[in-house]
């Protein structure tokens, strides 16, 4: 079901999953209420993770915890596994996991291979928000990143990041229907019909928060129509093969660093040096207004991301930003050096 953005399928697979495991937990133990439930609810996701997985859990009333990433900023199922056990011990009800895949400050993959089956096992609802790299399994070489997708409860990318189709059109499966329907299927005499029940139709108001929905499927239905699966595979291709190119010019200066594994289209990189002094980078680059780069912070550092997004972009581009940035740090450490000695 075409939803309006990967923040709407996080909070509803959460919704969902909560419906389902409080009416779960009341059927084998009549005698607690959904408030007694409800406090004792908690929900997971990589310290990696986008804040709205975080909002979702604000919205959805439970309370949600980070679970540590490995040295790829990827969270591996020993570290779900040791949470789950503190917590089931201290009297909570693990109930919710949120895996990435394609976190946004690095783009690292949680590994749902091992995540999946324990989720499975402890009866947790397992969502994978791949809103931005999802869009690269189109490709047979990049499939083997969703490698224990079978595992998920839910899964969503959004084809208007990096699918070439206008906002808002994000993507979102179900493993089970009646999972997501049963949390929001209310029939009030007006919006009944005579077909509601005869399995022909398919009430898209129960997929979703709002009752009214728009036409995304129309759009994305004229992208595919537009490009065909090689012409979106090769855009893809192209922007994977360009952000290598950066990388190996930022790898061509030894003044900087490379941050994260590069793996589809983005970036990681800082100048050798603190915080403050890649900071400064970032100021200078941005106000310059030539070309604009978005911060986050891997670990304890103040890191620089070079996303290839744009629809028309080319070798010429990525080599024009390079040269800007370098000119730009050349400028700032000799300035830097001055005032700081």
């Amino acid at each position: 079901v075409p939803q309006g953005s990967a923040s709407e399928a996080t909070l509803i697979s959460l919704l969902a999953a909560r419906t389902k495991t409080i009416r779960q937990v009341q059927s084998e133990k009549p005698e607690l209420t959904e408030a007694d439930i409800m406090g004792r609810l908690v929900a997971y996701a990589s310290d990696q993770a986008h804040s709205s997985v975080e909002r979702a859990a604000l919205i959805g009333g439970v309370k949600i915890k980070d679970i540590s990433s490995d040295d790829t900023f990827s969270v591996c199922g020993s570290a779900l596994k040791k949470v789950l056990e503190e917590d089931k011990a201290s009297g909570l009800i693990p109930f919710f996991f949120c895996a990435t895949l394609g976190t946004t400050p690095c783009c690292s993959f949680d590994k749902l291979l091992e995540l999946g089956p324990i989720c499975n096992k402890e009866n947790i609802w397992m969502h994978i928000d791949a809103a931005y790299a999802g869009s690269a399994f189109i490709c047979p070489e990049f499939r083997h990143l969703l490698n224990g997708v079978e595992f998920a409860d839910s899964f969503n990318f959004n084809p208007h990041k990096w699918l070439l189709v206008n906002f808002d059109c994000s993507a979102m499966w179900v493993k089970k229907r009646s999972d997501l329907t049963g949390a929001f299927k209310l029939e009030p005499l007006y919006l009944q019909h005579h077909h509601q029940e005869s399995g022909l139709v398919t009430d898209y108001r129960h997929w979703q928060i709002p009752l009214g929905r728009r036409f995304r499927s129309l759009k994305l239905w004229f992208v595919l129509r537009m490009y065909g699966v090689t012409g979106l595979q090769e855009h893809i291709r192209k922007h994977v093969r360009l952000s290598h190119q950066f990388e190996d010019l930022v790898l061509q200066d030894g003044r900087f660093e490379i941050c994260a594994k590069v793996v589809l289209g983005l970036v990681c990189f800082r100048l050798k040096g603190s915080n403050e002094l890649n900071e400064a980078l970032l100021k200078s680059i941005n106000e310059a207004k030539k070309i604009h780069l978005v911060p986050c912070h891997l670990r304890e550092k103040f890191v620089l991301r070079f996303a290839i997004c744009s629809r028309t972009v080319e070798s010429t581009h990525v080599k024009f930003a390079w040269q800007h940035i370098s000119q730009l740090a050349t400028d700032l450490l000799k300035t830097w050096e001055q005032n700081h000695h």
